[in-house]
């Protein structure tokens, strides 16, 4: 199948030819003509599926037939990189159409309020926005949907996660209750439908590998003191032949840190983290996306918030929480039928962790030794405070002989 089977409207195709977009992912193949039908979906795929082209295809489809000089469709997302990374497809796709969009979310100066505030009042055809800032528009008036026909919840799972379920609903209490509902997630917890219940009608189910890695990952592990963790990322980033790659810590605090030690050691890296200014990360991010800059550190909000290809190395500083951020953090590499890697460091306190995450995609994770040069490290080592704590001594190489104390 192609994209050429959908029969969309020529200048549509003509931007998705322009994106290089060829073949359907599983995802599109399925979802497309349920939407271009009319009906509710509720879409269950991993990231790095093709599920942002599922609903913007159709949604794109629809406006070009029925008119361009309202609000048609909305679509909520968890972050306002997200809402940023969505619009630019949007851009892309319907450059030959004469669609409009824009990106609504919270941050920035007062001149990005009202930029988004004229975007608005000139009927753009398709709003991205993140919960908060939207209700600030929606509140003061100047957002009117009277006409919209599409809402689409993307990344519904991690907008639940991050508490905007009441704010979700009292969006779509302003909208049209003759509308057609798209919900896009990674996961499908109980909170997840329970949330479709109330909002979709009718709705055809999509499921596509729930809670797998992408089959192009190869993922590992490393038994680790925390004092470890540092020399073993330096060894790893100079050793091997990794491009573009992603770390991932617990939180911002050890990101700063971690970022502060690899640079020292002239690495090339880049923090991201809450506390930077919107012009900054977006900065960091574009440096990242153009291969300008090798390595970026963050926390699971980054995980969720990029949308890069060419991501061959992902690095668990720390064991996620949640087994699910886990399919997040490592989703960024191997994208779109790609290969990639993904290490996890694993200290004594995150043994749980691991065999939760084992359990969710059904299989061990490889294990691979610690280099013998770092057998003997123990906590002596200065680390990032916030990862400062008592440690056991066997943890970091089963295979060595204890150090005396």
């Amino acid at each position: 199948m192609t994209f050429q089977d959908f029969n969309f409207n020529e200048h549509l195709t003509e931007g998705v030819i322009s994106m290089g977009f060829t073949t359907p992912t599983p995802v599109q193949e399925m979802a497309i003509p349920i939407i271009l039908a009319g009906q509710d979906i509720i879409a269950c795929a991993q990231t790095g599926t093709g599920k942002t082209g599922a609903y913007l295809l159709p949604v794109l489809e629809h406006i070009g037939k029925t008119g361009k000089h309202h609000t048609a469709a909305l679509i909520l997302a968890p972050t306002r990189e997200l809402a940023q990374q969505i619009d630019q497809q949007v851009e892309g796709l319907a450059y030959f159409t004469g669609i409009s969009s824009i990106a609504v979310f919270g941050g920035g100066d007062g001149s990005a309020y009202e930029q988004q505030r004229r975007g608005i009042q000139n009927n753009v055809n398709i709003i991205i926005a993140t919960p908060g800032r939207l209700i600030a528009h929606l509140t003061s008036g100047v957002l009117k949907l009277n006409h919209l026909t599409h809402l689409i919840l993307d990344e519904a799972d991690r907008m639940l996660d991050m508490g905007f379920q009441d704010d979700i609903m009292k969006i779509i209490s302003y909208l049209p209750k003759e509308r057609q509902t798209l919900l896009f997630s990674a996961t499908m917890p109980g909170r997840i439908r329970s949330l479709a219940k109330s909002v979709l009608i009718n709705p055809a189910s999509v499921s596509i590998a729930v809670s797998q890695p992408a089959v192009g990952i190869d993922q590992q592990i490393y038994r680790v003191h925390d004092a470890q963790k540092t020399p073993l990322l330096q060894m790893i980033l100079k050793n091997g032949s990794y491009n573009s790659i992603l770390i991932f810590c617990s939180r911002k605090e050890i990101v700063k840190s971690l970022a502060r030690e690899l640079k020292a050691a002239r690495m090339n890296v880049s923090a991201f983290h809450s506390d930077l200014e919107q012009r900054e990360r977006e900065e960091i991010l574009l440096s990242f996306k153009n291969k300008q800059l090798p390595v970026i550190i963050g926390t699971d909000a980054l995980s969720r918030g990029i949308d890069v290809e060419g991501i061959d190395l992902v690095v668990n500083y720390d064991v996620p929480g949640d087994p699910e951020d886990y399919i997040h953090r490592i989703g960024r590499t191997a994208r779109a039928e790609t290969t990639g890697t993904a290490i996890t460091f694993v200290n004594h306190r995150d043994e749980h962790k691991l065999k939760s995450i084992e359990q969710l995609i059904d299989k061990p994770i490889r294990l691979i030794a610690v280099p013998d040069e770092l057998a003997g490290i123990q906590q002596v080592r200065h680390e990032p405070a916030a990862n400062k704590r008592p440690q056991r001594r066997q943890w970091g190489n089963k295979n060595k002989p204890k150090s005396k104390p």
